[in-house]
This record gives structure tokens, C-alpha cells and sequence, in this order.
């Protein structure tokens, strides 16, 4: 499951974008202000020479540059949280589950765990199929999950056979393979005294109208 290191701003921007406000805050008043206390205060003759020079604004543009990045992380953050609640609520059914292209059946799927009170994490929105789209972490479990919006297509045991093989060898507690349509019959048989869940279309939905319900409340 390897992939390419977040940067610093991709995950401040995948933290709620409250958190992302405080972090730019915090980080400014620190490198803007108090940064040059400390090397004042504790930092001797040499401290105290580069505590003045901060203390005369001289790192002031990258306390800004902080700070603005920070806060546009947070727009991120918030405007992406928008859309999913958004995405989620205006589901209506199996033909508005096929109607999304597969990155938003991605983030629906992944919003309605979260949904459930998994941590999510998000690995399979930088390409169109393959392996292992979400990872899901509850009360210490480990759970692999790939999502195949195939319109037409069941999904067969071969599908099932990887993700076994994946959970193997990862060490992963689960699998959740979740579809709109359905899986064959071979899928089904495979599946039987494993720790595979197979979420066919009408499962899902019904995920998504109890996610709804909760809302609305």
C-alpha cells in the first residue's frame, strides 16, 4: 500500500478546518513573537543576537507565508467536508449511487464509515481501480476496503480472491469489498467463514439512508 508522503499542507488540510485555524494562529504568534523571546531569554550572547533580528520583524514573511498556508488548508479542509456532507445527503437511491463518477463513490463510501465512527483514511483517490481505496480503524481493528462502481458488472471471486490475499498480507482484521451492483455466486461461497463483508448496492444505501437519518436529527 505504498504511496507518495503527504506534504505538510496536505495533511493540515485533511484535519477538521477548525484545526487548521488554530494551528496558523498559533504558528504565527510562535514564529512572529515568541520564537524571538525564547532565543532572547535562553539563548546566550549568539540567542540573543538572532532574537533581536526576530524580534525586528526579520522572519516575519515566513510567519505570514505560515499563517496563509495554514488558512488555505483550512478552506480545503472545510470546502471538501461541505462537499461530502453534500454528496451524502443528496443520494436518493441505487440510480443516484451510479450516477457519480468513481472518485466521488470513493468519498461517499468513505464519508458514510466515518459516518459509523471509523477513522478513514484515504488511499485509492489518485487512481481510477486497483488494490485497496480506504482504511478504516475502529476500537483497534484494521479494516481494508475497495469500492468498485461497476454499473452493469458483478463483481467475481476473483476481485475477492486479491483483497483475501491483500488482508494476508498486510495483517489487516477485515475486508469490505463494497459494489452498487452485486457479486457472484462463486464471491459469495469464497467469502463464507472469512472476515470478508461484501456490500452489494442496496446494502450501501441503506448505510446511506441511516447516515441521513442521523443527520437530519
Amino acid at each position: 500500500m505504498g504511496r507518495r508522503k503527504d506534504s505538510g499542507i496536505e495533511m493540515v488540510s485533511k484535519l477538521p478546518w477548525q484545526a487548521g485555524i488554530v494551528l496558523g494562529a498559533t504558528g504565527y504568534v510562535a514564529m512572529r513573537y515568541g520564537l524571538g523571546w525564547c532565543m532572547t531569554t535562553f539563548g546566550g550572547p549568539i540567542g540573543q543576537a538572532l532574537g533581536n533580528s526576530l524580534d525586528d520583524g526579520a522572519y516575519a514573511p515566513v510567519a505570514w507565508l505560515l499563517l496563509i498556508a495554514c488558512w488555505l488548508a483550512a478552506l480545503v479542509s472545510f470546502m471538501d467536508g461541505r462537499r461530502r456532507r453534500r454528496l451524502l445527503a443528496s443520494q436518493t437511491g441505487l440510480r443516484s449511487l451510479s450516477a457519480m463518477d468513481w472518485r466521488e463513490f470513493e468519498m461517499l463510501v468513505g464519508e458514510a464509515f466515518r459516518r459509523q465512527g471509523y477513522k478513514v483514511r484515504e488511499i485509492g483517490l489518485g487512481g481510477a481501480d486497483g488494490g485497496v481505496d480506504l482504511i478504516l480503524h475502529r476500537d483497534g481493528t484494521t479494516t481494508l476496503v475497495q469500492c468498485k462502481q461497476w454499473r452493469t458488472k458483478l463483481v467475481d471471486v476473483r476481485i475477492v480472491r486479491e483483497m483475501y490475499g491483500l488482508q494476508m498480507h498486510h495483517g489487516a482484521d477485515a475486508v469490505k469489498i463494497v459494489a452498487i451492483g452485486h457479486f457472484t455466486d462463486d464471491a459469495q461461497r469464497f467469502v463464507q467463514g472469512k472476515q470478508i463483508e461484501l456490500v452489494s448496492g442496496p446494502t450501501l444505501f441503506n448505510m446511506v439512508r441511516e447516515c441521513q437519518a442521523i443527520t437530519r436529527k
